[in-house]
């Protein structure tokens, strides 16, 4: 059988040939793409993102993206945001103005608002490494088994690289929450098949390939459940 065909989203804002990378070392067929077509046809779709909230937006509506974006969101198809990928997804961003996003997950996005620890302040943007903990009720289902983050440990630490967080309207789609100073904030959440985090999984070491390689996976259990049927 071929490799599965990821589109990794070009929109002249993002870290594309470290997520190109990691999706070949989980054995996924990337290509940096901004073509309508080749991502509508992509088994997956992953947007990453470095930079302003506002310029991206701008980005993707002069490339004509949004709509296709919203229709991976709509579709059975993994749709993966990483870093500014994640805020994207949301309903608004408050960086530099305000701004609409994809709206895909109801839920704005805000500045920290100034992390603590004691008596220190903490610089914002957070850069470099945090642990991320499992969200849901205690004692309940593992919010991770099924999904991108199966096989992580709870509390591994992941690579950040951000000034702003979300706030997911519905507090059951979070999957991951991390700490920075007395400021808990979601690290990642799952809504259908969108996945989308705040951490870089590609800089994150051999536990952040695993996001890719559980990626794999779940296109190889979606290709086989399509033979059965």
């Amino acid at each position: 059988m071929p490799p599965f065909r990821v589109a990794i989203v070009d929109y002249d804002l993002g870290n594309l040939y470290s997520v190109k990378h990691a999706c070949a070392h989980a054995g996924l067929d990337a290509v940096i793409t901004s073509s309508r077509g080749d991502i509508l046809e992509a088994s997956a779709v992953i947007l990453p993102g470095v930079g302003a909230f506002g310029d991206a937006m701008e980005n993707l509506r002069r490339l004509d993206l949004v709509s296709v974006l919203r229709d991976m969101a709509a579709s059975r198809k993994p749709l993966v945001g990483i870093c500014l990928g994640l805020q994207l997804v949301m309903t608004e961003s408050y960086e530099f103005g305000r701004h609409r996003g994809l709206g895909i997950v109801e839920g704005p996005v805000v500045r920290f608002p100034d992390p603590v620890e004691g008596t220190r302040k903490l610089k914002v943007p957070q850069i470099g490494w945090n642990r991320i903990y499992k969200a849901g009720p205690e004692g309940g289902q593992d919010p991770w088994e099924d999904g991108l983050l199966a096989g992580v440990a709870d509390g591994e630490f992941m690579y950040f690289v951000h000034s702003f967080i979300v706030q997911p309207q519905d507090p059951k789609i979070v999957v991951s929450f991390s700490q920075y100073g007395h400021v808990t904030f979601c690290s990642s959440l799952q809504a259908g098949n969108v996945f989308a985090c705040q951490f870089h999984p590609e800089r994150s070491g051999v536990e952040g390939i695993k996001v890719y390689r559980n990626l794999a996976l779940c296109l190889q259990q979606a290709r086989e459940e399509s033979v059965r049927d």
